[in-house]
């Protein structure tokens, strides 16, 4: 984590409460934090602020359909619109066009049938 006033000694005993071990970024450090930065705005605008969740349980199960998604699903425009981890699906130019769903249809990705 950085240096910002949000992670205050409060948040930080929350945190060693439930074993997590927080890394502090040295002063004056911008570009080590930007690609976590870039994810948590993802993760916040394409599937957190979208959802009303009740408790723990359902917020790690949003999290996880969205990881699949972020891996397996989207496109990078860094990677030349290419996708992290690749399914069969990909690059099949025959077949019918199937939608996968995720959250509810929040998250959606259409491709090839194999």
């Amino acid at each position: 984590m950085d240096r910002d006033t949000q992670y205050s000694e409060e948040f930080r005993g929350i945190l060693d409460h439930a074993d997590i071990n927080c890394v502090r970024l040295p002063p004056r450090s911008p570009n080590l934090s930007p690609h976590i930065k870039r994810f948590m705005r993802s993760i916040k605008e394409e599937c957190l602020s979208r959802m009303i969740l009740f408790g723990e349980t359902p917020l790690r199960k949003a999290i996880a359909a969205y990881l699949t998604h972020y891996h397996q699903e989207r496109n990078y425009q860094s990677l030349d619109n290419r996708i992290i981890e690749p399914g069969n699906e990909i690059g099949q130019r025959d077949g019918q066009i199937k939608c996968r769903e995720r959250l509810g249809g929040r998250l959606r990705y259409y491709h090839h049938a194999a």
